[in-house]
């Protein structure tokens, strides 16, 4: 019997070089860098960032693991609480500014990075102790002191530095927007959107650290097919998966992880995780871990038996179709959306084909808006600091008027309250997809100014870049509710609709296949190899020689 161990070695060992290349200092100036140039490189002022403190939950005395501010850890590196970050603009220089470590905290929580460790993570010009910060903000910020007098840039006005006490010479803090007192300006607009549009194109480091949590989570889905048989319920692959990453240093994952078995998986993010899988035909597993702060994300659907049934295989293979051909068309001055559209017509051609779709021609039921659905959602979105990643000035594919804050489209159901939770996915309705599709057919770039365009701030759509990564994921799913609430019930799409085939596909619940792409100069990079189509039906039924009892899904292990 193999042991866990040496399966992990033999998996791990292709991918022992990155651990030598993440070892390299943050690249924090490059970034500050390329933030000023979106600030229309002033000649003079100063950056301030403020990172996250230990957070609470309300009434108590417990809080959530700590996670940074992404903003703040894009200039500085500095994965702890209790620190900030300055960027003098016409000295070009980097500080950051940490915490003293307390003896008293350090016996009950351990010792944060020392200046020594911090400033061998990252590429900051020094680091120093908190508590000069606000005698260096004064030292630098007033024009009587030698300094350049501002502005001083942030985020925010609720980010602006806490000087309390406040003597007399601070004074020209209190001033949130213009200038204050003493001829400081101060700039609460400009930095939020400089950052977004520095993190849309990664550098070469952001890369490396994306490519390692891709390339870990890609082993973790590996190891869940390897298992899927010997396992009884989701909770067990979402075990599995989040235990091989913790095993490999990667111990946060982007986002709650989706082991969706059958109807389930029908949810676009179900995160319950815990219904037996006996009786199901099939699991969809969404997961992807963060490695040195960076995304990943990865979906795979595969039978739990490791054969797919007639309409399961009949839907994969639809969706495989999707996902394959917009990939490949993945190249620089592509506008995404249309890499939606893409996905869109072969939804509609191959679900005609299956007689899902009906009653009016390719065309048609696309203009019409109907195969939404079945798809529902946006083909992909950028991946960097976050998993659904900043897209900067523009938006790769819509937020129109009709999607709210929460990213759910306020379609009105008599009743119901408008959805709250914010969603790692846009959702794209039948209007959303109709007005694509008639701007698509104009074939004028400057309409989608006008037409279905993102508001303010954004500029317009998006177009791909070199060293972007985003992701490529479409589906299909069979959603009773929603499909009977928005579809089913309207005269305009029920007529392609047919019911007696859709009935064959309930159980079904979803197919969804996802993988994260690395633009390049001239096409594309798929940094994903968790296993799929075919390899995976191979992983599952191989197994592990040795491990577990019969075989069989739901046999669990002996």
């Amino acid at each position: 019997m193999r042991s866990l161990e040496s399966i992990q070695v033999n998996l791990i060992s292709p991918f022992n070089s990155l651990q030598v290349l993440i070892t390299i200092s943050y690249t924090a100036k490059t970034h500050v860098q390329k933030v000023v140039e979106e600030l229309d490189a002033p000649k003079s002022g100063l950056i301030y960032l403020r990172g996250f403190d230990e957070p609470l939950y309300p009434y108590s005395d417990q809080g959530p693991p700590f996670r940074q501010q992404r903003h703040f850890f894009y200039l500085s590196g500095a994965d702890f609480p209790g620190c900030a970050v300055t960027y003098d603009i016409p000295r070009q220089e980097l500080i950051l500014w940490i915490r003293r470590n307390d003896p008293r905290l350090s016996l009950w929580y351990g010792t944060t990075p020392s200046i020594d460790e911090s400033k061998s993570k990252s590429d900051v010009s020094d680091v120093r102790y908190i508590d000069g910060l606000t005698a260096y903000l004064h030292a630098v910020l007033t024009p009587e002191n030698g300094g350049g007098g501002g502005p001083l840039y942030v985020l925010s006005p609720d980010q602006l530095p806490k000087l309390s006490p406040s003597p007399p010479q601070y004074s020209f803090f209190k001033g949130m927007h213009g200038s204050a007192s003493r001829g400081l300006k101060i700039d609460t607009t400009s930095l939020l959107p400089a950052i977004e549009a520095a993190r849309v194109i990664k550098t070469p480091h952001e890369i490396s650290r994306i490519r390692r949590a891709v390339s870990l989570t890609s082993l973790a889905h590996r190891m869940v097919l390897q298992r899927i048989k010997h396992l009884t319920n989701e909770r067990e692959a979402h075990a599995v998966f989040e235990g091989f990453c913790i095993s490999q240093g990667a111990p946060h994952q982007s986002y709650a992880v989706i082991a969706a078995s059958g109807p389930n998986a029908s949810t676009l993010h179900y995160d319950a995780n815990d219904e037996p899988l006996e009786g199901r035909q099939t699991m969809l597993l969404d997961a992807g871990c963060e490695w040195g702060c960076y995304a990943s994300d990865v979906t795979r659907t595969f039978p739990l038996n490791g054969k797919w049934t007639k309409e399961g295989e009949e839907i994969y293979k639809v969706v495989e179709r999707m996902q394959r051909e917009c990939i490949d068309a993945i190249r620089p001055g592509r506008l995404y959306y249309k890499l939606h559209l893409v996905a869109c017509l072969i939804a509609v051609e191959e679900l005609m084909k299956l007689g899902i779709l009906y009653n009016g021609t390719r065309s048609e039921i696309l203009a019409r808006g109907t195969v939404a659905a079945f798809f529902p959602h946006g083909l992909g979105h950028h991946v960097g600091l976050e998993v659904h990643d900043v897209s900067g000035r523009e938006r790769l594919l819509l937020t129109g008027s009709t999607v709210s804050s929460s990213g759910v489209n306020s379609q009105r159901v008599p009743g119901f309250q408008e959805p709250r939770r914010r969603m790692k996915r846009e959702q794209v309705t039948p209007e959303d997809l109709a007005a694509m599709y008639r701007e698509a057919m104009m074939d004028r770039d400057d309409v989608e100014q006008n037409v279905v365009g993102p508001p303010p701030p954004y500029k317009g759509r998006q177009r791909l870049r070199e060293n972007m990564v985003v992701t490529i994921e479409p589906g299909i799913y069979f959603h009773r509710p929603y499909i009977q609430s928005f579809f089913l019930s309207n005269p305009d799409h029920a007529k392609y609709i047919n019911t007696k085939v859709l009935d064959k596909y309930w159980d079904i619940g979803g197919v969804r296949i996802e993988d994260c792409i690395l633009v390049t100069k001239d096409g594309y990079e798929n940094l994903t190899t968790a296993p799929k189509g075919k390899e995976a039906l191979k992983i599952i039924n191989a197994g592990i020689p040795g491990f577990g009892g019969d075989g069989q899904a739901g046999g669990g292990s002996s």
